[in-house]
């Protein structure tokens, strides 16, 4: 059951690493958008990238903590797995505390759906009256340093261990 876990758990932690990679790799294109362009850009993200969050980003780390629980204590793979685990943790702190306000003020304006809406009022505001890029570089550079946290605990949780 373990194993099949762990498979689960590394499936959908792909999922968040490959979003936040993609996100990441578009950082040198993007970063020579004027400022009309780049707030035309930024809304298409929503709401693919907001469903394969949920299902990468919150999946792999309930995944994960369920696969640490049930991975014996003090044991390499249970380290492997914690390690992992805390990295997911922190990859989520990156998003609710430096990319989630940011992406407030991209979708202001946007229609959203009932969820979308509830989602996007959750935490912090970002004021929309900062320079557009404050907010453009925290947005992209958050997402390499999501990127960076997921792809170490995939590499983590793929590392043979037993």
């Amino acid at each position: 059951m373990r194993d099949i876990l762990r498979v689960l758990a590394i499936m959908l932690v792909s999922i968040a690493m490959a979003l936040s990679l993609a996100h990441a790799l578009e950082l040198p294109g993007k970063r020579r958008l004027d400022e009309r362009t780049y707030r035309a850009v930024q809304p298409i993200y929503y709401p693919g990238f907001t469903y394969g969050g949920l299902v990468g980003d919150v999946g792999g780390l309930v995944a994960a903590a369920v696969l640490l629980a049930m991975t014996p204590v003090g044991t390499a793979a249970f380290w492997l797995t914690a390690a992992a685990f805390l990295c997911l943790l922190g990859m989520h702190g990156v998003y609710w505390l430096l990319t989630h306000p940011v992406n407030k003020v991209w979708l202001h304006d946007q229609a959203l759906t009932d969820s979308g809406r509830k989602f996007f009022a959750a935490g912090r505001s970002d004021s929309a009256d900062r320079p557009w890029t404050e907010l453009r570089d925290r947005w992209e550079y958050s997402h390499v340093a999501r990127a960076i946290l997921a792809t170490i605990s995939l590499l983590l949780l793929v590392l043979p261990s037993r």
